[in-house]
């Protein structure tokens, strides 16, 4: 079968990349989203195991859609009745870009208009009943081509389940693990956050040390279906959890606001990371490292959202003061999206990449090899 999982812009290659170690084959990034073909049990395993991806995907069928009539034969074409039973809850959602078909609401109204009238049809009913497991359908619409989707996943996966609230402006567990991934931290070197808040950075970096599926704690939608084998949910987990490494490391958090390391300490007991990660009150603008090398992977207060601008800029300066005491082996990682960060921070990056934190368009400023 084929499969989609979307994905926060920037980060297609670090969901590709995660895919074919797992295995996948036919991987095939393009904006937003990665392609696959996959089996059931595949669909467990990404479900478990991807830390960038947004959910998992599976594609039912592509097909021309200029007009609302031939949306409305293409989804009553479709086998809606091999996938989802009698009872089963179809709510719709998708979107449209650049195509003639360019009214979500129509659009959503014209799917379920559909697949009703398929599903209704092979079950004999004129009202299906929706009490029983959701089967999300999904739609998008691309440049007249539309493809449907039944979603997997359910919540978001960047849903871990560990984070029961966050300190302000929330850093989503995928972008986290993502920028720990282009810190190429792997769980040798010691591991730092000056500013952690809710400890997601930490949290995730221990995630990836112990090569822990972060996944294993939660349930997805599939899980429920009728049509999918329940034994390919715990092949994967058996599969994941022999695979994780058990050891010990130098994983550190700080932040200023001791409710933040009090609320990141629970998190991490929640993720089962509390005996991997110190979590300490501390000045960003104090912080020192003596140790050769390291990773310090952050993502301090932009100022549009938790500081005011001026403010932002003096603790980019303290911060960047501190940061010139590292070691020269140390690699540096930053999320902003303010403007002027390298300014403040006294010094250029030696690479940046563009990443969208939700809708918000920052750079990964990134210092040392």
């Amino acid at each position: 079968m084929k499969l989609t999982v979307p994905c926060l812009f920037g980060l297609e290659s670090l969901v590709s990349d995660e895919m074919k170690r797992l295995g996948l084959q036919d991987v095939r990034a393009e904006n937003g989203r990665v392609h696959c073909t996959g089996t059931e049990l595949d669909i467990a395993r990404l479900n478990l195991n991807l830390r960038c991806g947004a959910r998992v995907l599976m594609e039912l069928a592509s097909f021309h859609a200029r007009d609302f009539e031939s949306l409305f034969q293409g989804v009553t074409a479709l086998p809606w009745e091999d996938y989802i039973p009698r009872e089963g809850e179809f709510p719709v959602k998708g979107y449209s870009l650049n195509s003639q078909l360019h009214s979500v609401p129509a659009c959503q109204a014209i799917v379920k208009k559909a697949a009703a009238k398929r599903m209704g049809q092979a079950y004999g009913m004129e009202t299906l009943p929706e009490t029983g497991s959701r089967y999300q359908i999904q739609f998008a619409i691309i440049k007249d081509v539309a493809t449907l989707y039944l979603d997997t996943s359910g919540d978001g996966l960047y849903k871990r389940g560990y984070r029961a609230r966050n300190m302000g402006a929330p850093l989503k567990e995928t972008m986290a693990a993502a920028l720990v991934t282009l810190s190429r931290y792997r769980g040798k070197d010691p591991f730092c956050d000056p500013f952690c808040g809710s400890g997601t950075i930490p949290i995730e970096a221990a995630l990836i040390a112990k090569n822990r599926a972060p996944g294993l704690d939660r349930s997805f939608s599939a899980q429920r279906w009728k049509n999918l084998p329940s034994s390919i949910w715990s092949t994967a987990a058996e599969e994941a959890m022999d695979k994780e490494y058990h050891g010990s490391y130098d994983i550190w958090g700080g932040d200023i606001d001791p409710a933040a390391v009090e609320l990141a300490r629970h998190n991490a007991e929640l993720a089962g990371v509390e005996d991997c990660i110190r979590f300490e009150v501390a000045d960003a603008g104090k912080f020192r490292r003596d140790s050769e090398y390291g990773q310090l992977v952050t993502n301090p207060p932009y100022g549009e959202r938790l500081l005011e601008r001026a403010e932002a800029e003096a603790l980019y300066r303290s911060f960047g003061a501190a940061c010139r005491t590292l070691p020269p082996k140390w690699r540096v990682l930053v999320l902003s999206s303010h403007t002027e960060f390298e300014r403040c921070f006294g010094r250029p990056a030696d690479k940046k990449r563009k990443l969208y934190n939700g809708m918000l368009k920052c750079d990964v400023f990134q210092y040392g090899r």
